[in-house]
């Protein structure tokens, strides 16, 4: 309903798929990086079926309501599609630059060196707002001190504007 999309949309998809062929087949990382939706946490109803031993149901709270004391969690998301596998982070306080190339970080001393101890590049694919925004300075100041900390060159792709709207329910 905002109108019609870039008329070189499909060209953006194609670039960024064929800049991750091409670093895949060289043996270099690929990830997608996001940041997920904000969560409450502790003991709150949940859509979709748990099921329990009958006569054992999990107790939960009537509504969900934010508890002051724990508050919410902010995930972020690495996923690796060249292995099909999949690292988060939780934070306890607000989806920044900071925190999502912390996140990068982590799953790089974690998972990212170990998957590929030869890497002299690393591609990000993202979308192009939140935290990890094509405009966010931020974000690239960190970038580039991870890639001075691992020794690693990193390229990042933006998807076009849009591209991870949900136009379901969630």
């Amino acid at each position: 309903m905002e109108g019609a999309s870039h008329p070189e949309r499909a060209a953006q998809f194609r670039y960024i798929n064929r800049c991750v062929k091409v670093f895949q087949r060289a043996g270099q990382p690929v990830i997608a990086v996001d940041a997920k939706k904000k969560a409450l946490v502790g003991q709150l109803t949940k859509r979709g079926r748990d099921y329990q031993p009958k006569g054992q149901p999990e107790r939960v709270k009537t509504h969900d309501f934010p508890d002051k004391q724990l508050g919410q969690i902010c995930p972020y998301g690495v996923y690796d599609p060249t292995h099909n596998r999949g690292w988060v982070s939780v934070g306890v306080d607000h989806d920044t630059a900071q925190f999502a190339v912390a996140s990068i970080r982590r799953w790089w001393w974690h998972r990212g060196q170990v998957a590929y101890p030869q890497a002299h590049a690393l591609l990000i694919t993202a979308d192009g707002g939140g935290s990890n925004a094509s405009r966010n300075r931020l974000w690239k100041v960190e970038l580039q001190q991870l890639a001075d900390e691992i020794g690693v060159a990193i390229y990042v792709r933006h998807f076009p504007p849009g591209t991870s709207k949900c136009n379901g329910p969630q």
